[in-house]
């Protein structure tokens, strides 16, 4: 099967304007995306409720057969996949190959083979009532509204697509318009596969623009909404989707604690956080962004890292290999470099970086590592979602599981430690949806059967596993 990537969709549009793509990396012009009007929006989602009436009734054969083609799709096309992913967001090849294809092929294969184990009625307790029997049923909402950010243009769209799918569903998604032009392609890709399997396009969806489109998306007529961004915007969907009473996935912000107690592998450690802080550039909701060292480990931690970062070769990875990309937006080059400078002033200080770079070539910021920074700066609390590492010296376990407390997000998390009944003990006091020990938090994700997903200003409902894919499925009992 060969479904080039090259044209977006080029139906009838009002004249709302248009996106113009760049490259982050390079600066170079992609192209334009013609802007959907909120009219437009509320036509995508009756066509997708139109094509889910019949799509609602299909079997998990056929269902499972419609992502083993949208998997196929993916890895066949990997190469130009990437090839996009890179110029539309200035990450590296390595991070779109592993954060991306591998990822998503992942997240399909474990659909494939568990999706219809935890949608098949489940026969449950009646209690008192002996003489009847109780099950519960996982039916098809309608039609899923999906409001995704930049940060994994490929990724991001891939996965709400999957249990929507699989559960009985169509989808329509909102791709950040950052990086309009390669989810045009992709979305226009997906199509194909639909078609080519014998279904309706009409499934697959997206709907191009700013904030006003997202505005639209969530105020029209859907049965429930997904939503991946920053708190602020977070909070503007739920107030939309309260017109409606539509629920709401909540996947927000993050300011993850990583943990390293003075019995861990100093080695160990040092390299996943340099994953945890580093990998997409920063760009991350699972990003390491506070490293607090056992003050016993402190400057052996510090010496170590910075001998490793000033190894880091940085650029755009279409002039060769890399370890650390572009900023995709200019706008969070601004909120980096704004959030380093702030905390520099509030006495934190520089090991490494710190400042923009390659500004003749790109929106760029150098990989950066600061010092004996105190929960009491505005850095230690507010995201960064940059190549920045914060180190932060701790006394001991009580003392660490203090300030990782202390921020209003409640993501992830990693605790270090060759002990795990105290990484455990550790662990537990944590207030984060996940938790790693002796890994980057961030690796939860790639457990297919885990839920990924925070509290408190991080978020609320879960995507991956059975409760993602639950999330998407109308519960009915019945007696």
């Amino acid at each position: 099967m060969t479904i080039p990537i090259e044209a977006a969709s080029t139906r009838p549009r009002e004249s709302t304007g248009a996106i113009r793509c760049v490259d982050p990396g390079t600066k170079e012009v992609l192209g334009e995306i013609a802007v959907d009007s909120p009219s437009e929006v509320a036509a995508a989602v009756e066509r997708a409720r139109l094509a889910q009436r019949q799509w609602r009734t299909s079997s998990f054969e056929e269902r499972r057969d419609v992502l083993r083609k949208l998997m196929a799709y993916t890895v066949e096309h990997k190469d130009e996949i990437c090839d996009a992913i890179q110029r539309d967001s200035g990450k590296t090849r390595e991070n779109a190959l592993l954060g991306e294809i591998w990822t998503t092929c992942e997240k399909f294969r474990w659909m494939i083979k568990n999706g219809e184990k935890h949608l098949r009625p489940e026969r449950v307790s009646s209690g008192l009532l002996l003489h009847k029997t109780a099950r519960l049923e996982y039916h098809p909402l309608g039609v899923v509204a999906a409001i995704t950010p930049w940060n994994y243009p490929y990724q991001n769209i891939v996965n709400p697509i999957i249990p929507a799918l699989m559960a009985g569903n169509a989808i329509v998604v909102k791709p950040s318009e950052w990086v309009a032009w390669s989810s045009a392609k992709f979305i226009d890709a997906f199509r194909e596969v639909l078609r080519d399997a014998g279904q309706n396009p009409d499934l697959i969806q997206a709907v191009q623009g700013y904030g006003e489109t997202g505005a639209a998306l969530v105020r029209a007529n859907v049965d429930t909404i997904l939503f991946i961004g920053s708190v602020k915007n977070g909070r503007r969907v739920i107030e939309g989707s309260a017109e409606r009473v539509t629920p709401v996935v909540m996947e927000l912000g993050g300011k993850d604690a990583f943990i390293v107690c003075e019995d861990a592998d100093l080695e160990q450690a040092v390299h996943a956080a340099l994953a945890g802080c580093y990998v997409n550039c920063g760009q991350n909701c699972v990003a390491s962004e506070r490293i607090l060292v056992h003050e016993t480990l402190y400057d052996a931690f510090e010496a170590r890292v910075r001998e490793l970062v000033g190894e880091f070769r940085q650029g755009s990875s279409r002039d060769g290999i890399v370890d650390v990309g572009a900023i995709i937006t200019p706008l969070q080059l601004d909120v980096i470099e704004k959030a380093v400078d702030g905390a520099i002033a509030q006495g934190a200080r520089v090991v490494s970086g710190g400042k923009r770079t390659l500004t003749d070539k790109g929106d760029y910021f150098e990989p950066t590592i600061l010092a004996d920074v105190t929960p009491d700066m505005g850095i230690a609390q507010e995201e960064v979602f940059g190549p920045v590492m914060l180190l932060m010296r701790v006394r001991d376990d009580n003392h660490a599981v203090e300030v990782a407390n202390s921020v209003s997000y409640g993501l992830s998390a990693s605790v270090f430690s060759k002990s795990r009944p105290r990484a455990r003990t550790i662990v537990n006091a944590l207030e984060t949806g996940m938790s790693a020990i002796n890994e980057f938090g961030g690796i939860t994700y790639m457990a297919q059967d885990l839920t990924f997903g925070g509290v408190k200003e991080s978020g609320f409902g879960r995507m991956n596993g059975r409760e993602g894919l639950r999330s998407m499925c109308n519960i009915k009992a019945v007696v």
